[in-house]
């Protein structure tokens, strides 16, 4: 199985910006806790972070003939980026969104993912555990 994880905006500075919520692990070592999982559930992954959608539209276009999966944290492009909303409906591959707080317990304007319909599922609220769940759960389809 091959997945590509993409982190979207400020997510390079997790450990860093509001703890209380997004938790102090850093991205490199949440990157290292996905590398290895996915070693023991042989599974290849690729991993990249962008602050732009576009960089991360980019990935996805060159990466969806070698990806059977995607994990996706979008950051703040979850709200409005329909153009990364596009992008993953046209590469046709089982997704994952995932988030580290719960944002359908944050803001009102937080709560409403674009890519939602388009994905085939949400999982939130766990903090990098979120992102090891949809690995587990891509890695047991095939």
């Amino acid at each position: 199985m091959k997945i590509l994880v993409l982190h979207g905006p400020n997510l390079n500075l997790l450990g860093e910006r509001k703890p209380e919520i997004y938790g102090t692990t850093k991205l490199a070592q949440l990157n290292s806790q996905l590398r290895k999982r996915a070693r023991e559930l042989d599974v290849e992954l690729r991993i990249f972070q962008s602050n732009h959608d576009g960089a991360l539209i980019d990935k996805l276009h060159a990466q969806r003939r070698w990806m059977q999966g995607l994990i996706i944290n979008p950051g703040a492009l979850t709200h409005y980026s329909y153009a990364l909303r596009d992008a993953i409906e046209a590469v046709q591959v089982r997704t994952y969104e995932v988030h580290l707080s719960n944002i359908h317990a944050r803001e009102p304007w937080r709560r409403n993912s674009v890519l939602a319909e388009v994905v085939e599922g949400q999982i939130m609220g766990k903090g990098v555990d979120s992102y090891l769940e949809a690995l587990e759960r891509l890695a047991r389809r095939f």
